[in-house]
């Protein structure tokens, strides 16, 4: 698989979300994405990236922006995280990890000497015709919405 790059179509993406619904990136044609990588659901970067997008959801969307969580944690960790952190938007279950490979974020990692694979925080932004215009490999956890806005010119 290519390096994905600003002005490529985004990789179709079809799983289940926190409640078990079939999600397509397909279903969300005509609409500016926010999709966003994190490692792990209830870890302390992972809930402030998805604390602030939760903040700033009702102007992203106002923005035409739908935002879309992706982690490799299953549906069951994900309903425990949306509802411990009222969250509004759809985490993907990429337990396959199907998903991070396809974007190029499931990558080798280093912690404390030790070599591990896992996610790279990443966010895409794909425009209403599937096309990635933004992509954020240094995510800013606590500013995440603010950095997109950034990027699309948005105040």
């Amino acid at each position: 698989m290519k390096k994905l790059e600003i002005g490529d179509k985004a990789p179709a993406i079809e799983a289940k979300n926190q409640s078990g619904e079939t999600i397509k990136l397909s279903d969300f044609k005509g609409k500016k994405v926010i999709l966003y990588f994190y490692p792990k659901d209830n870890t302390p970067g992972c809930t402030t990236e998805a604390c602030n997008f939760r903040d700033n959801y009702q102007s992203l969307v106002k923005d035409g922006f739908e935002v879309i969580g992706v982690s490799i944690d299953n549906e069951q960790s994900h309903q425990k995280f949306i509802s411990k952190f009222d969250l509004p938007f759809n985490l993907l279950a990429d337990d396959d990890q199907k998903i991070v490979n396809d974007y190029g974020v499931w990558v080798e990692k280093n912690m404390y000497g030790r070599k591990y694979m896992g996610t790279a925080r990443t966010t895409f932004v794909i425009d209403e015709d599937g096309i990635i215009q933004h992509i954020i490999k240094k995510v800013d956890n606590k500013n995440a919405s603010q950095q997109i806005r950034d990027l699309a010119g948005k105040r």
